[in-house]
């Protein structure tokens, strides 16, 4: 059988950090205000969980799997679409934790 030269897989312009509002505000979106402001927080349960992640108060993976928390500011002066470019992946107890 010859070869096929069409690409498989996604398609073209279905960059996995898209910042589709749509893909981010499912689930239970609430706010919480902690000491350095106000931060959107949804949970991602571990079936919707695909990829590695850095938690930035631990340092330690993320793995595919592994229920954790999305959180990005929710007063930041770069508007609507930078806060959300600008969002992280949180263990669920290093989030609590933080002050």
């Amino acid at each position: 059988m010859p070869r096929s030269n069409r690409p498989r897989g996604r398609r073209a312009g279905g960059d996995e950090d898209d910042d589709d509002l749509s893909r981010v505000f499912v689930g239970r979106l609430a706010t919480e205000r902690k000491r350095d402001g106000l931060w959107n927080v949804q949970p991602l349960a571990a079936a919707s969980a695909t990829k590695y992640y850095i938690c930035p108060s631990c340092g330690r993976d993320i793995a595919p799997g592994i229920a954790h928390t999305v959180t990005w500011r929710a007063d930041g002066i770069m508007g609507e679409a930078g806060d959300l470019a600008d969002r992280r992946h949180w263990h669920l107890h290093c989030w609590r934790i933080r002050p």
